[in-house]
């Protein structure tokens, strides 16, 4: 197949390349200095900060958002090459604001999160204010098939009532991070790709324990981090629940078969 990019994409992938040549790369053996040598997960490097800075200056910011008012309005096609740009350098996806998991986290809202939502997690998420973490894994279930996902997630009043470990979760060591987005259980009676939900957990709530950041092949990943999160009798108001309600974090076969066959990229 071949194909041209457009003159938008073209000029995003010049001054992309102009950045990391002049503000990221010469910059990555003093971010490393700045990392905390005691505690790698208490300072977030000052250069961080400044470059984000001059990245919204830049107007090379939430470049990742697809077909929405937030971002670049880039299809995926598009967003590709800015992508490989901005990958060869561990700092820069953050610089730029297009680090996982905040992007699918904030793809999530942006789609299926309610006007109080957005207000409160998804614009500080937006300008990089905070960052957020995703709890989908666990310990005791094969989790990367999220069905099989244990963690309950109880209707109780007006709230909802949340207990179960979880482990790789991505982002939790960083300071900044205030909110999960959590894959648990609401119905396990309900057909298979109804049972699971999705629900806003911030991470001062009481019953919520970081138990520890898992490292990936001897490397932290800090001040990022992958941790094990304990949820213990965790009470958040149902008015937390996202992805259009109770039964929806996960697409049933017939929405996925639907939603690939009306999908243009």
């Amino acid at each position: 197949m071949q194909f041209e990019y457009s003159q938008k994409v073209k000029d995003l992938e010049g001054k992309l390349t102009r950045f990391m040549e002049e503000h990221i790369y010469p910059n990555e053996a003093l971010y490393e200095e700045q990392l905390d040598k005691q505690d790698r997960f208490a300072v977030i490097p000052p250069v961080l900060e400044e470059l984000k800075h001059k990245a919204k200056e830049a107007g090379l910011w939430n470049l990742f958002l697809p077909e929405s008012e937030y971002g670049a309005g880039l299809t995926n096609t598009e967003y590709a090459p800015l992508c490989e740009i901005m990958g060869r350098s561990t700092m820069a996806p953050e610089v730029f604001n297009c680090a996982a998991p905040d992007t699918g986290n904030m793809e999530v809202l942006v789609r299926y999160g309610t006007d109080a939502q957005k207000e409160q997690w998804l614009q500080p998420l937006l300008d990089g204010d905070i960052r957020s973490c995703f709890s989908m894994t666990e310990p005791e279930v094969a989790s990367s098939d999220a069905t099989n996902v244990q963690t309950s997630i109880t209707k109780v009043g007006d709230e909802y009532v949340i207990n179960g470990t979880k482990w790789w979760s991505s982002g939790a060591g960083d300071p900044r991070c205030k909110i999960s987005i959590v894959m648990g259980k609401t119905d396990p009676d309900a057909p298979r790709h109804e049972q699971q939900s999705m629900i806003l957990v911030p991470l001062d709530t009481p019953g919520v324990t970081i138990k520890r950041m898992l490292p990936v092949f001897g490397y932290d990943h800090a001040p990022h981090g992958h941790a094990e999160i304990e949820f213990k009798d965790v009470r958040v108001p149902a008015s937390n629940l996202i992805w259009g309600g109770k039964g929806k974090g996960l697409p049933s076969p017939k929405d996925a078969s639907d939603q690939a066959g009306s999908t243009t990229v």
